[in-house]
């Protein structure tokens, strides 16, 4: 009779308030089923980091379910099939699959993600530019952006896999780009990937840099952060811009906690309303009938190098809550990935 199967695994302990702690996160080693008709086990290679995992540490109302406490946390991996009962799938192929933050899962197998080919793009893309992050960012632009040649776009954490990803799209659809990141490697980065200006938004007179990089104001304003940042581009705004609103990571660890201030949002909707803007929220499974056509281009572009990427890797499990940590800080460059090898 085989061993029963194994994972080393993460769970949520406890809900954060404010910003997530290391107590919040348990590491621990549980048995897993053996996997009857239609599962699979699977090795979990590479495990995704997001920005988007921060609210499903959290309850209340939001477009997915919360992860539970003492349940494994959410994320997307690359992942070998070790046994298969389902037919179809072989010992040894590789998967995107909603793996989590373990090294080993069983699951259905109408649940897994595409297949991958080990031959092909970096098995880690699938994660990042040629994945979730990537498809974010290209649907995005094509749906809400709906950019056009000579518009001025402006993108925040553009340093990240779907910022990036949007400024280098931006560029080849003939648009003049400012990307913001924080400090002078991110700048330099940005500035290696042909963007028009590259801003530090740690700077003082930050506001006063945006406002002088975009003289014909902004028409598509890419929305990954709030905070200060938006603060500078409302007043830069042109009439009918679109705002593709993908997150809002400066205050994701705000949540629960109290901010008394001024009600800013009186005005935000009286400019709404008298510059005609589209603000847009989205997630990205809305616009799905645009994959075929990503997966299609985004191999062309990255294979003839006109779309760059670059990757953050944290080597061992163990390591996903610090590295998550970072990430809701900005410490990390790149599209943030777990080894698990």
């Amino acid at each position: 009779m085989a061993d029963q199967p194994t994972t080393t695994r993460i769970v949520l302990a406890s809900r954060p308030q404010g910003a997530p702690i290391a107590a919040n996160f348990r590491l621990e080693q549980s048995p897993l089923p053996a996997p009857t008709a239609g599962q699979v086990l699977l090795r979990n290679r590479y495990l995704s980091l997001d920005p988007y995992m921060r609210g499903r540490m959290d309850e209340g109302p939001s477009y997915a379910p919360p992860v539970a406490v003492g349940a494994v946390m959410e994320g997307q991996t690359v992942a070998e099939v070790l046994q298969s009962n389902a037919a179809g799938i072989a010992v040894g192929e590789l998967f995107l699959a909603p793996g989590g933050w373990q090294t080993h899962a069983v699951l259905d197998a109408q649940v897994l993600g595409r297949r991958l080919d080990p031959a092909g793009l970096p098995l880690s893309t699938a994660l990042g530019v040629y994945g979730m992050p990537g498809f974010t960012a290209y649907s995005s632009l094509h749906e809400i952006a709906r950019l056009q040649p000579g518009e001025t776009l402006v993108v925040a954490a553009a340093t990240g896999p779907v910022g990036a990803t949007v400024a280098q799209l931006a560029k080849l659809q003939g648009a003049r780009v400012v990307a913001i990141a924080g400090g002078d490697g991110k700048r330099a980065y940005l500035q290696s990937l042909g963007v028009d200006v590259a801003l530090d938004h740690r700077a003082a007179d930050f506001a006063a840099q945006l406002r002088a990089a975009v003289p014909d104001g902004i028409d598509v304003y890419f929305e990954n952060v709030g905070g200060h940042v938006l603060d500078a581009v409302l007043p830069l705004l042109n009439d009918f811009a679109r705002i593709p609103v993908c997150g809002t990571i400066a205050t994701y660890n705000a949540r629960g906690v109290e901010h008394p201030g001024p009600d800013r949002l009186p005005a935000l909707f009286s400019q709404i309303l008298r510059q005609r803007l589209t603000v847009r929220g989205f997630i990205v499974h809305d616009f799905s009938h645009l994959w075929p056509q990503f997966e299609r281009e985004m191999a062309h572009w990255l294979r003839e190098g006109r779309i760059q990427y670059r990757e953050d890797v944290v080597e061992g499990l163990q390591n996903a809550p610090d590295a998550f940590f970072g990430l809701l800080q900005g410490r990390n460059f790149g599209k943030l990935v777990v080894k698990l090898d």
